[in-house]
């Protein structure tokens, strides 16, 4: 062997033996890891991933073996930890002791949001070296809790003027029995305040009818010219007292399928507000058009209009921009709330601008329906007609 050959095979050999001792000094600083050899049980991964809560399985170590996707939309786990610290403490505890445990969690969504999870968690073995956490989204149903209570608490309420001033002046009359101007007057605030607790309980009603926005049923083609015609015909007395002027024109023929009815009590109670809140010799416009597959109904008045703080609550049950005057005129805080969900159970919406001391306009969108497949109804441009 030539002296050049054997200077090659030395290198060699002291380039493997550096390469082992490098090996070897980091198998010693950062020793391999046991594999885990827990395994979830045969049919656990099928009935988690049918269960409505998120699902999640924990080892001995208390990291999480399996996750169901909610559970990380949820923000509950993170990477192969548990996120919440609540829920992570009552993981330790039925480790512990293997007591099947349960807890309301309150849980922000986001760092960036005030939002918050209402939650319920259940944790409990799932056998000697696994632990299931079960986490059901209870945020909906907790708001339609509160949303119930403050319903009832402000039916209550508003049943208590109306029945009060009725109790009041039926004495009143009674001790007024040998004067009949007093009975006359006070028997004319007695139908004022009738009429105010029928027009109340008429909107729970329909309100109770309409709060799920289900689809309407057995849905018919509805003309919007007799519904724009309905809607101004139940203020017109109304609106002559207050000496508003109502208007109407736009688009002619359209229609939409759903419930005549319900379209009616929605937009009369638009047009009922517009004059209800209009100044005198002022006047309140109804038009309709068609823009693309949508039928728009507008109600636009001159009246005070309204507070940008106040426009993202007036749908709202019971919400009042100016409540002494909407006692004053008899409105119950309902009619807005009511014309939202009939739009939404037809498939539209209710959209309002408002600028204060310029009036305001509300509009309803609504699919429209075609009478005959490919041909769109005329529209009608001449000028709406208007009534004193």
């Amino acid at each position: 062997m030539t002296v050049g050959a054997l200077a090659s095979c030395v290198g060699a050999a002291v380039g493997l033996a550096a390469g082992l001792a490098f090996r070897a000094s980091e198998r010693a600083q950062h020793p391999p890891q046991p594999e885990r050899t827990f395994r979830v049980p045969e049919g656990v991964d099928e009935v988690l991933s049918v269960l409505r809560s998120s699902a999640i399985v924990l080892d001995s170590e208390l990291q999480v073996v399996k996750a169901s996707p909610s559970a990380h939309a949820f923000g509950l786990v993170r990477h192969d930890r548990l996120a919440v610290a609540e829920l992570m403490e009552l993981t330790e505890k039925v480790h512990r002791d293997g007591q099947i445990r349960e807890v309301q969690l309150e849980i922000p969504r986001s760092r960036d949001t005030t939002q918050t999870l209402y939650v319920s968690a259940r944790v409990a073995p799932l056998n000697r070296r696994l632990l299931l956490a079960l986490v059901e989204d209870r945020t909906q149903a907790i708001r339609l809790d509160e949303v119930r209570r403050d319903f009832v608490a402000n039916v209550s309420h508003e049943l208590k003027t109306p029945v009060g001033a009725l109790t009041l002046l039926a004495e009143a009359v009674a001790d007024a029995n040998d004067d009949p101007e007093a009975v006359g007057r006070f028997a004319e605030r007695m139908q004022r305040e009738g009429s105010r607790l029928t027009r109340l309980v008429q909107e729970i009603i329909d309100l109770s009818r309409l709060q799920y926005d289900d689809p309407v049923d057995s849905p018919e083609p509805v003309a919007i010219d007799d519904v724009v015609a309905a809607a101004l015909d139940r203020s017109r007395v109304d609106a002559e007292n207050r000496e508003v002027r109502l208007a109407a024109g736009g688009a002619a023929g359209l229609e939409v399928l759903g419930n005549e009815g319900q379209l009616v009590i929605a937009l009369g109670n638009l047009v009922e507000n517009a004059v209800t809140y209009s100044p005198p010799n002022t006047r309140v416009a109804v038009g309709v058009r068609r823009r693309d597959d949508l039928v728009e109904i507008s109600v636009t008045d001159q009246g005070f209009g309204i507070a940008e703080g106040d426009i993202e609550r007036i749908f709202e049950r019971f919400y009042r921009v100016d409540p002494a005057r909407s006692r004053a005129t008899g409105g119950t805080g309902l009619g807005l709330s009511i014309v939202k969900h009939i739009a939404a159970s037809h498939g539209g919406e209710v959209g309002v601008w408002s600028v204060q001391g310029a009036g305001s306009t509300f509009t309803l969108r609504l699919p429209l329906h075609l009478p005959r497949a490919g041909q769109p109804p005329a529209l009608d441009t001449s000028v709406g007609k208007e009534t004193p």
